[in-house]
């Protein structure tokens, strides 16, 4: 247990049952994106954001992997580790390790001068990674997970989690094994990790909901989301994982992480903010998102991982509209076609940048954006500037304000002709 000014934080139990705690692990899972690492300054950057962010747990990163990633985590647990606000909010600052000693040890001396640290253990539990990877038996594992937990409490450590790797494709008994033992041994939050995103999102909730029912002591911890996004699932296991009990979701800003990447961050949160009354059980969190846009961005910057145009929430479409029915319906209410306000995500809409004038748009769009200009056109004259618009809309993707000028030179101010299209 440990007091941060009147902030009680507790790390196996939540006081508000339908409150979800937001891990980011961006810097960790998502820095394994091939191509995508970043320097020690970018690292604190960012995790300034995801504390502007307002998530619960930065996993800051894997210290025994590099010298580099050591100083990374040691230098976010000195710095952010021991920002607090003036509510009182603090993040958790955790680190990846493996079953060993030596790893755990060099992870408590990258955490442990945050006020809130934590230890992060992860082992294999499937059958075909016991096997092939870990080369161990069951029982082997069994020992190694609980020795490691129990170890890494001795150091001091009262924040340990254990993530049960590939535990999509393990055998349920097995898990509830294994998840009990690390339980005794000390362990506060179970990480059901679907590390090669094979789960189908009723798969996934069934596995969080029979943890729930079959292991013992669950009820003494926190169980939490790890899904990836080989089959695009990732938001959609995460968000079932919630709905079936887990009440920490481990996610990444813009979905970057191992091959097809994590559940992303802005999907999962926005899901619970937008549904989490009606549908959701009252589940939300407590993250800032008007600070999502400029973490996303920042993120894109340094990871070099640049996003698709149309994705969710963050991508440079994900607010726009070009078709003239969707236009026409934006012009008289928002709500019919944007399901969030951009706002929510700290993008501040105008009709400008939220409505794209193409081949596609409508007369009332194009009338508004040339009121937004200074233009305002009798019934007969937009008549007849729409259709020199739509032809010269079929030219280009987008027609910019620029355009427009020309196109009102041209067809209603000027008898001249100074602009042709062919």
């Amino acid at each position: 247990m440990a007091t941060i000014g009147n902030l009680l934080y507790i790390p196996n139990q939540i006081p508000r049952p339908t409150y979800v705690r937001i891990l980011d692990t961006t810097l960790r899972d998502g820095e394994q994106s091939p191509g995508a690492a970043m320097s020690c300054k970018e690292k604190l950057d960012i995790a300034r954001l995801l504390a502007k962010l307002r998530v619960d747990v930065i996993e800051a990163g894997f210290p025994s992997a590099s010298n580099d990633d050591f100083t990374a985590v040691k230098m976010i647990a000195e710095d952010v580790g021991n920002y607090v606000d003036s509510d009182d909010y603090v993040p958790v600052i955790g680190a990846l390790c493996r079953c060993n000693e030596k790893d755990v040890n060099i992870t408590w001396e990258a955490v442990k001068h945050a006020k809130r640290p934590r230890i992060c253990t992860f082992l294999a539990t499937s059958p075909i990674h016991m096997e092939y990877k870990l080369r161990k038996t069951k029982n082997q594992v069994l020992k190694i997970a609980r020795d490691t937990v129990k170890f890494a409490r001795s150091l001091g450590c009262c924040d340990v989690s254990f993530t049960a790797e590939d535990a999509a494709r393990s055998e349920k008994e097995f898990l509830y094994q294994i998840l009990e033992e690390v339980i005794k041994a000390g362990a506060q939050t179970l990480v059901i990790a679907d590390t090669v995103g094979i789960a189908m999102p009723f798969e996934y909730g069934n596995l969080i909901a029979d943890i729930k029912d079959n292991t013992p002591g669950i009820e003494n911890v926190i169980i939490a989301t790890h899904c990836h996004n080989d089959l695009g699932l990732a938001t959609a296991n995460t968000i079932e994982g919630a709905r079936a009990g887990a009440r920490q979701l481990e996610v990444t800003i813009n979905g970057i992480g191992e091959r097809a990447g994590n559940a992303s961050l802005e999907e999962v949160v926005m899901a619970l903010k937008c549904r989490g009354n009606d549908i959701l059980y009252g589940l939300h969190t407590g993250i800032n998102t008007r600070q999502i846009l400029s973490a996303s961005k920042k993120v894109e910057e340094y990871s070099g991982m640049f996003l698709q145009p149309h994705k969710a929430l963050v991508g440079a479409n994900a607010f726009l509209h070009e078709s003239g029915i969707h236009q026409d319906g934006m012009l008289k209410h928002k709500g019919t076609y944007q399901i969030i306000s951009p706002e929510d995500i700290g993008l501040e809409r105008s009709t400008e940048t939220s409505i794209v004038l193409g081949k596609l748009s409508g007369r009332q769009a194009l009338k508004k954006r040339l009121e937004e200009q200074g233009y305002i056109l009798k019934d007969d004259e937009l008549e007849i500037l729409f259709a020199k618009f739509k032809l010269f809309a079929g030219t280009k993707k987008r027609v910019t304000n620029a355009d427009l000028k020309v196109l009102m030179s041209n067809e209603v101010y000027q008898d001249e002709l100074v602009y042709k299209v062919v």
